[in-house]
Formats: C-alpha cells, structure tokens, sequence
C-alpha cells in the first residue's frame, strides 16, 4: 500500500537513492539499513516515509522502470528512414545505461510475493505503449497498431540483451523486425543492416 507523507523532493530523492542501491545490491542484499546509509537518514525515516520495506521496493521498482521507459522512449525514431538507429544503437545503450536495472526489476516481480504488484505496473505499460504508438504513427507513417505491436517486440529484445547479452538471440529478433518493416514499406529485401555504432561496442 502506498503511502503518501513526507516531503515530495525529499521523498523522489529517497526513491532514486533506494533504487539505484537496490539495482547495486540485489534484493536479498538490501537492507533497511543500508538503504538509509544511501540516504544518508535513519531507517526510522524511511519507515515513515514509506512504512514497509515490501512497500518500498513495491514503489522504487515502479518509479525507477517508468523512468527507464522514459528514457528508453526519449530515443525513439522521428521517421520511417530513422528506425534502423534506433534498432541499431538502443539495445546496446539499454544493457548500457539499464541493465542492472532490468535485473532487479524481474528480480522483483518474478518473486510469487510481488508478482500482483507487477501484474499491476505492465498494465500501466499497455496504456502507456499505446499513447506512445499514437505519438509515434504519423511520424512513422505506419498504423498505431502496427507501432505499438513492434515496440513490445523490440523492447523485448532489448530487454533480453541487456538481462543476457546474448547477440544471437537479439539478432534473430531485430532481423524479424527489418524483414517486417521491409514487407511493410514494399520493399523486397529487408532493411540494411549498418555497422553498429560505438554504443554498442
């Protein structure tokens, strides 16, 4: 259960502290304690704050992966022509910048205690992948559907990556795209692939 109290800067400070320490630490490792050294507070204040541990993580994992998916969609393509760099460039920036990230997140909601909360937060992901495909369709010059069906597929693969870092799994998955958006612009062979940028070295 969500508690609202405390200071709101102070609280989104605690959040952003909480989950860069429990992206570091692994769930099993993060204590209350060192959390609150992270925060530089007393654990007394994190309580109050947010009153549970279960209710901090439930609430640092969902703050912390809307403001990955934010960052993730801040990169998306601007054109048809322009989705081969974000194919290109975005699983490696991912594994990159949100790898530890992702581990904690599935370590989170794979776990039969928080599996409810999860079930909740990638509802909210339906919603918001759809507001992204409306945004993105007419830049795209593809239908909403069609956008928002791509985006899980790539965003899966990129999640996949940055868990496993496993090329030939991420390759397979990006080819089906090109060969997709290939078929889809009448084009007879799928879309080149470039040499990958210094991001993904």
């Amino acid at each position: 259960m969500k508690i609202e109290r405390g200071v709101p800067e102070r609280r989104a400070e605690y959040l952003e502290t909480c989950f860069e320490t429990f992206c570091k630490n692994g769930l099993e490792n993060t204590s209350m304690q060192v959390l609150a050294d992270a925060c530089g507070t007393a654990t007394a204040n994190l309580v109050y704050y947010f009153g549970t541990k279960d209710n901090l993580i439930i609430e640092v994992t969902a703050h912390g992966m809307a403001k990955v998916e934010d960052d993730f969609m801040a990169q998306a393509p601007t054109s048809f022509r322009d989705i081969e760099r974000f194919l290109r460039e975005m699983p490696y920036l991912t594994a990159k910048l949100h790898g530890a990230k992702y581990r904690f997140m599935y370590q989170v909601y794979a776990s039969p205690k928080y599996r409810e909360h999860g079930k909740a937060f990638f509802s909210g992901v339906n919603v918001r992948y759809r507001k992204y495909a409306e945004q993105l369709s007419p830049k795209l010059g593809l239908p909403v559907e069609l956008v928002q069906g791509m985006t899980y597929l790539f965003v899966r693969a990129c999640v996949h990556y940055a868990l496993f870092e496993d090329e030939e799994y991420l390759q397979l998955q990006l080819g089906a795209i090109r060969a997709a958006l290939a078929v889809i612009s009448g084009q007879t062979a799928a879309i080149p692939s470039e040499e990958r940028s210094e991001t993904g070295q």
